[in-house]
């Protein structure tokens, strides 16, 4: 984000008070309801993450609360981008806690965070009560190099939804991909390893102790033939990697939710019993696991009505479950029947979801087809979302809500 040379001269002049804000203490920003003249404690440095929040991190020398720069309400919010939007309804959130759920959330990216018309409805508490950071606090992002951490995008998401009223899912600790060069081909004995995984597991858990709801501390284990995914960690140390990452985990934070995150895992199969059996078996060794995420990554037309039926299964052996990556994609340029369709296909999910004792929340891969994944993976696939890529809500959005009631 870029600051103007009379703002950035502002934090320089700011005169300086004796109350004290903690390290990872809010400062500052747009909203923000602290006395100005509050400063960071000593070491600290008031920094500017976003408008919306400034947060005292470490650093050279204490500096002076930073009282936000001012903002203007528009007064039309039809033609304004930095506007706030109408919601429809109550909101999804809203809806999704009206009905017994936790949250209804949405998945996003740190490049996503300077386009403000997108900001400006997933700020919005009523419609996403839950943010995911997608790719930020992934092992390639925190610990590009063994043992130096960097939490730079990750407290930009994690410091933008706390801002605005919102929980968080760490995603993730421990997966097969996104993995830097010195995991992926290190060589490491089962020793190192363990270490390795150890020490990253419990260093960005620890980071964000108290503040996330519930992290994905092992993702994507099975192959879609129900065989362990061959990679560095199951190649090394067999099936025990999993206990050694959730155990590094609730050691680091014991009251975050811990999960396993698998995809085609919603229809009876190979896949979803081995995941079964997995969970099962950790709980009879007492390892940490509190949730099974399904990713709901669907096609139009093709979504499970088993989903229900797998979810009770998992509750069964003593875990939550959520709807963790929900999009459900089809051919583009949609089709008004696809779009129909879709929207049809929205309302089952959620329906199934809401049937089944135990599934807290459902989290969308990003709210709008403006940022979904599915074009650059799936050639010739997309308008996934229940927005569309300008902003407008699909009919999908109205399914959602009908799931809801």
């Amino acid at each position: 984000m870029k600051f103007t040379a009379s703002f950035i001269a502002l934090l320089s002049v700011v005169p300086f008070a004796a109350a004290q804000v903690a390290e990872w203490g809010q400062c500052g920003g747009i909203g923000w309801t602290g006395q100005c003249g509050t400063t960071c404690a000593a070491g600290l440095t008031c920094t500017v993450i976003n408008s919306y929040y400034f947060q005292c991190l470490p650093g050279v020398r204490p500096l002076e609360c930073v009282p936000p720069p001012t903002s203007s309400v528009p007064t039309s919010t039809a033609s304004s981008p930095g506007s706030s939007p109408t919601v429809s309804g109550s909101g999804l959130n809203a809806d999704a806690q009206a009905a017994g759920f936790k949250y209804f959330g949405s998945a996003t990216d740190n490049n996503e965070l300077s386009d403000t018309a997108y900001v400006n409805i997933l700020k919005v508490p009523s419609q996403f009560g839950q943010i995911t950071p997608a790719n930020s606090m992934k092992w390639d992002a925190t610990e590009p190099t063994r043992g130096q951490f960097t939490f730079t995008g990750g407290d930009q998401i994690y410091n933008f939804a706390k801002a605005n009223g919102q929980i968080v899912r760490g995603h993730n600790c421990v997966w097969y991909n996104q993995l830097p060069s010195w995991v992926s081909n290190s060589g490491f004995n089962a020793a190192t390893l363990t270490s390795v995984i150890q020490t990253h597991c419990s260093t960005i858990v620890s980071h964000y102790k108290g503040g996330i709801y519930a992290w994905d501390v092992v993702n994507e284990p099975f192959n879609d033939d129900g065989t362990w995914r061959t990679d560095v960690f199951y190649n090394t140390l067999g099936q025990s990697y999993v206990a050694i990452a959730l155990n590094a985990a609730r050691t680091a934070d014991p009251n975050a939710k811990l999960y396993i995150n698998e995809y085609n895992i919603e229809y009876p199969g190979a896949k979803a019993t081995s995941l079964l059996n997995l969970v099962k078996s950790l709980k009879s060794q007492g390892t940490p696991l509190d949730g099974v995420g399904f990713q709901c990554h669907f096609i139009v037309g093709q979504v499970p009505t088993t989903l229900g039926q797998i979810m009770s299964q998992f509750v069964a052996t003593g875990v939550e479950v959520a709807v963790t990556e929900l999009d459900i994609r089809t051919t583009t340029p949609a089709s008004t029947s696809a779009l129909q369709q879709q929207q049809k296909d929205y309302q089952s999910v959620v329906s199934q979801c809401k049937a089944t004792t135990g599934c807290v929340g459902i989290t969308v891969w990003d709210y709008t087809d403006k940022y979904s994944w599915v074009p650059n993976t799936f050639s010739g696939q997309g308008a996934a979302c229940p927005w569309d890529q300008n902003l407008v809500e699909k009919p999908a959005y109205q399914g959602i809500v009908a799931g809801f009631q």
